[in-house]
């Protein structure tokens, strides 16, 4: 059962990515310079977005199950696997809880920040970061446990995820609708995906993560 697992994973990616971008070209009034994805929960068709989120959300949580079974008697790594359930589930939940309709979008929508956060715009938001912790923790403990089985290109590619996520997190929060912002937000967004799609295939064309 691992390597179907393993699959679900690595299809998370893909499916969150390809999926984004189409919506972004073809949704009227979406800016990616300005609107976070997030906002592409609203308005009509909107729900295509959250069933996405949910879907790969969940299906990260899968793959991350299937590559708990690829270390080796003893060298399990709980806080590497762990992270990439957080993640899943993070992403899941905020899948369910849509964000408040901002900057213009969907059109309508004033163009500035809502001056009062709805109940699911705040579950969207907290349900977001702890996803992305633990994305982020992922990364750096998987750096760390590649580094040890000599596996330098996956433990440099793991750091350099993380620290790239952490780097765009800490911008979204200090600079959120700018262009920088939110443009930095998503390079770390497809990088992040990247990783955890490639980790599942190389785990499921190995066998084991050794």
């Amino acid at each position: 059962m691992t390597r179907p697992l393993l699959l679900a994973g690595a299809l998370a990616g893909p499916l969150y990515v390809g999926i984004g971008t189409v919506e972004a070209i073809v949704r009227d009034g979406f800016d990616i310079r300005k609107h976070s994805l997030s906002l592409l929960a609203n308005g009509t068709g909107g729900w295509v977005h959250s069933v996405m989120m949910v879907g790969t959300g969940l299906l990260t949580v899968i793959g991350a199950i299937g590559l708990a079974k690829c270390f080796a008697p003893g060298e399990r790594s709980r806080w590497g696997v762990g992270g990439l359930i957080v993640y899943g589930a993070g992403v899941a939940a905020a899948g369910f809880m849509r964000a408040d309709p901002a900057l213009g979008f969907p059109p309508g929508t004033p163009d500035a920040m809502p001056e009062t956060v709805s109940w699911h715009g705040f579950g969207h938001v907290i349900a977001g970061m702890i996803g992305f912790i633990g994305l982020i923790v992922a990364c750096f403990v998987l750096s760390r446990w590649f580094g040890r089985h000599r596996a330098a290109g996956w433990s440099r590619f793991s750091l350099i995820t993380g620290i790239v996520y952490l780097l765009a997190l800490v911008g979204l929060g200090a600079a959120a609708g700018t262009t920088a912002g939110n443009l930095g937000f998503t390079v770390a967004v497809i990088l992040g995906w990247t990783w955890i799609t490639l980790l599942m295939l190389r785990a499921r064309a190995e066998g084991s993560l050794r």
